[in-house]
């Protein structure tokens, strides 16, 4: 596609974004039946009504969903340590990261949803906050927004940035398209090789291969009270724990536990599902398989005969992944494309994916080099799998310890990006000159 007719649909574009008004309204109030908006925070998606922007200097991060959210935390944070004189705003899209910010975000960051990629929207949306640079994160191309951004000459950013090889196929069909999109970004800071590669080849003129931000968050947090409490609760009993699960998964959880529970009396099998609005329908699963199954969201316990302990909330992981030694990353036995790996390997638990880890690669190939992590395929090979570990309890301990090696390994990821996105922040105040009288 040439540089001309990407001009031509981008006007296309913002043309029909100006008649979409009354599709999106609908669109986000049936969103907002099903749980996924919150209606007293409707105006934030329309930007009206938006709380008062702080003084000075601003600086904008944008990231999609919960991910893309914890990816990017320690670098809000570094930006909050080191700049404090920069007001921060954070923007997300879904309620699952809004919620999880609520907890996790620096206390003086502003959170907001991000505006719906509609001309007028997205010109409130600036008009009012006036950025002074717009950090974005991973694959978050939104021409309304980024062509507005242009505009106005507000530089933007893209750090942690992903290109995985079926997206890069795509915009290989609209490379006009993908070059005026990515040429705009001051610098991409991309989370592995292969994705620098093929961002650059689409047209962003610098692009640094500095890691995955995913790799230097600190461990998740855990609430040190009910650690000890699950800990008494659960006493020595043999568990394991199956992480960010989605629809299809369960059930293959489920088959594993019966098989491992013949050999392993008391099995305990954690189930964190990825959207924990899921739980009565992971609860009804488990009841058709015959198994005893406590929600932690109706207060339930794992106590008794209850084999399966559902934890159903929001932004516990943390402490799960301290009570489990053995973990299984969720979203890898259906075509999700996998969770990060390094969030339990930080926390020494030995690991096991299935076959579908595209999203996290990178970390998933060292993990498997340093013998930390185990390929399944099926329910029989994770039980197969976990029933190994489980019973060895020597070679579980020696997966985990390099597990945490690789973790350890990847802390200076943030130091690179950190290098790339200073030099663009505004100067502090602090350090200026005093102004001739």
């Amino acid at each position: 596609m040439s540089r001309i007719f990407a001009r031509f649909v981008f006007a296309a574009y913002r043309t029909l974004g100006r008649l979409a008004g009354p599709a999106a309204a609908l669109l986000l109030a049936r969103r907002t039946r099903r749980g996924k908006e919150i209606a007293e925070r409707a105006n934030e998606r329309w930007a009206r009504g938006l709380p008062a922007r702080p003084a000075g200097d601003l600086i904008w991060v944008h990231a999609a969903s919960v991910g893309e959210s914890l990816a990017v935390l320690p670098l809000v944070e570094r930006l909050n340590q080191e700049r404090p004189d920069l007001p921060l705003l954070m923007t997300s899209t879904t309620v699952t990261s809004a919620k999880l910010l609520a907890k996790r975000l620096p206390e003086a960051v502003i959170h907001q949803f991000s505006p719906l990629d509609l001309p007028a929207t997205v010109e409130r949306f600036l008009d009012h906050w006036r950025p002074d640079l717009a950090i974005y994160v991973e694959s978050e191309l939104w021409p309304g927004q980024l062509l507005e951004l242009d505009r106005r000459a507000i530089p933007r950013v893209l750090v942690n940035g992903r290109m995985s090889k079926r997206s890069y196929r795509r915009w290989r069909r609209w490379p006009g398209m993908a070059g005026a999109l990515l040429n705009g970004f001051a610098v991409v800071t991309a989370e592995s090789r292969r994705s620098a590669q093929r961002l650059s080849k689409l047209g962003a003129p610098k692009v640094v291969a500095t890691g995955n931000l995913k790799q230097a968050a600190a461990p998740l947090p855990a609430d040190q009270s009910e650690l000890e409490k699950l800990q008494a609760l659960i006493g020595t009993r043999p568990r394991w724990l199956a992480a960010s699960t989605h629809a299809g998964e369960e059930r293959l959880i489920f088959q594993a536990h019966l098989k491992m529970a013949q050999h392993l009396p008391g099995l305990l099998t954690l189930l964190v599902p990825r959207h924990p609005e899921r739980g009565a329908e992971i609860a009804e699963i488990a009841a058709e398989g015959g198994l005893t199954l406590a929600r932690r969201s109706l207060g339930q316990e794992p106590i008794g005969d209850r084999s399966i302990y559902l934890a159903d909330t929001l932004g516990e992981l943390g402490l799960f992944y301290r009570l489990a030694p053995l973990v299984f990353v969720g979203g890898s036995l259906v075509p999700i494309g996998g969770h990060n790996p390094l969030e339990p390997a930080r926390l020494s638990a030995a690991l096991m994916a299935g076959p579908h880890m595209q999203n996290v690669a990178e970390a998933t190939r060292r993990l498997e080099e340093a013998r930390a992590l185990k390929r399944i395929s099926d329910a029989d090979g994770l039980a197969t799998a976990a029933l190994a570990l489980l019973s060895d309890p020597p070679a579980m301990a020696a997966a985990g310890e390099a597990a945490a090696a690789v973790g350890r390994a990847e802390a200076e990821v943030l130091d690179r990006s950190w290098a790339e996105i200073q030099p663009l922040l505004p100067p502090s105040l602090n350090r200026l000159p005093p102004k001739a009288s």
